[in-house]
């Protein structure tokens, strides 16, 4: 197995274990909840397997929905963003001769980065919310808390990924 590959597994299992030990028992004024698990979707490489990003969301969405007794809600929407995840890569980044090992950063690609990654997290968070009310007549309050959760995503992403980078800045 590549040493990538083992990095994604453990970064998927880290993350799932924050968001349902952590994570889903912070709610901001009831409204916004942090769902940090999408960052290992944004960092994965952009050159990997299409069919491996889908099972790989499709798995750790699971296991979410399953610790969170969520029927199918973050499953369905983590696999929906995985299948997404390549046009919008092509959207956002160059191609190059790198662009099959690239993994996306704050500091790497710091426009494209913040513009993928809050794309990914507002596909993510509306899919999860809109299929967790399953109506749109209180509108406002399931945009509030997309919202919410969102930037309350976003902030921790964006801070994660600066001390990962400032740490593999300072072992080299």
């Amino acid at each position: 197995m590549k040493a990538s590959v083992i990095y994604e597994i453990i970064l998927s299992a880290v993350l799932i274990l924050l968001q349902v030990l952590l994570l889903n028992q912070i709610s901001i004024f009831g409204i916004g909840t942090p769902i940090l698990y999408i960052y290992f979707l944004v960092k994965l490489p952009m050159g990997s397997n299409r069919f491996y990003v889908i099972t790989l969301s499709f798995i750790v969405g699971f296991v979410i929905d399953i610790f969170l007794n969520t029927p199918g809600m973050n499953a369905t929407a983590t696999t929906i963003v995985a299948a997404f995840r390549k046009p919008l890569m092509n959207l956002f980044f160059s191609k190059d001769d790198e662009f099959e090992n690239f993994v996306p950063g704050i500091y790497r690609s710091s426009g494209a980065f913040v513009r993928f990654a809050v794309t990914m997290v507002l596909l993510h968070q509306s899919l999860l919310f809109f299929i967790g009310s399953f109506t749109f007549f209180n509108l406002t309050n399931t945009l509030t808390r997309i919202g919410a959760s969102a930037l309350i995503t976003l902030v921790l992403i964006f801070a994660i990924d600066s001390l990962m980078y400032k740490k593999a800045a300072s072992e080299s």
